[in-house]
């Protein structure tokens, strides 16, 4: 990204593949309100089938555990469990959202001259929607933008203990966001909550992985 020129930047994953005129009907978007600063396309698996990740409310805590809980799932149109990944809304609507996929977005350069770049610190995951939203507090929009298609071939190939480093950077990354936007507003006694709660998890995933590999 310190690299590139241009007014807008692309970010891209190497297993994702752009549909024909992906990048430019995001752009033709972008250029109609200079308030939006990240735009992300709809985003498919190889079997055509919508990726839910690729649009995203704010990871608080209650959208997170009902992600996690499969509450989201279980009631797909209630907003009260959809906030993370908000299924409630229709997949071909445009919609502003707080965040967007890093398989595949495109930032106005203006963005990275206000917020600057991604956070290192995260290995990843979650940068994605860490930079969308210290976009979004500064006054940025976001938007999810369906005429746009992108196919992303995520989750291939890979050894076991790669997996297994993926779980834990997975789980760290949502510790670290957590954290470092939301700690401040929450009792301390939450916050611990919290992390023993992701502590958890992470040790019964990588239990259940290493059963089933």
């Amino acid at each position: 990204m310190k690299c590139s020129k241009g007014d807008y930047k692309v970010i891209l994953n190497p297993d994702s593949i752009l549909m024909p005129n992906s990048i430019s009907q995001i752009l033709q978007f972008l250029r109609s309100d200079d308030s939006i600063g990240i735009v992300g396309p709809k985003v498919i698996d190889d079997s055509g089938v919508f990726q839910r990740s690729c649009r995203r409310g704010i990871a608080r805590p209650a959208p997170v555990f009902s992600y996690f809980l499969g509450l989201s799932k279980l009631f797909p149109s209630d907003k009260k469990y959809t906030g993370y990944h908000l299924n409630h809304l229709n997949t071909d609507d445009i919609n502003e959202v707080s965040g967007v996929s890093g398989s595949c977005m495109v930032i106005r350069k203006n963005v990275i001259d206000d917020i600057g770049y991604f956070d290192e610190q995260y290995f990843a995951y979650q940068e994605d929607s860490d930079y969308c939203l210290t976009a979004k507090n500064n006054g940025w929009k976001i938007y999810y933008y369906p005429e746009s298609i992108v196919k992303h071939i995520g989750g291939q190939g890979g050894s076991h203990s790669v997996r297994s480093r993926a779980i834990f950077e997975w789980h760290r990354s949502y510790v670290r966001y957590f954290y470092k936007h939301f700690a401040n507003d929450y009792p301390n006694i939450f916050n611990i909550f919290y992390l023993i709660i992701m502590i958890a998890k992470l040790i019964f995933t990588q239990i259940t992985y290493l059963i089933k590999k």
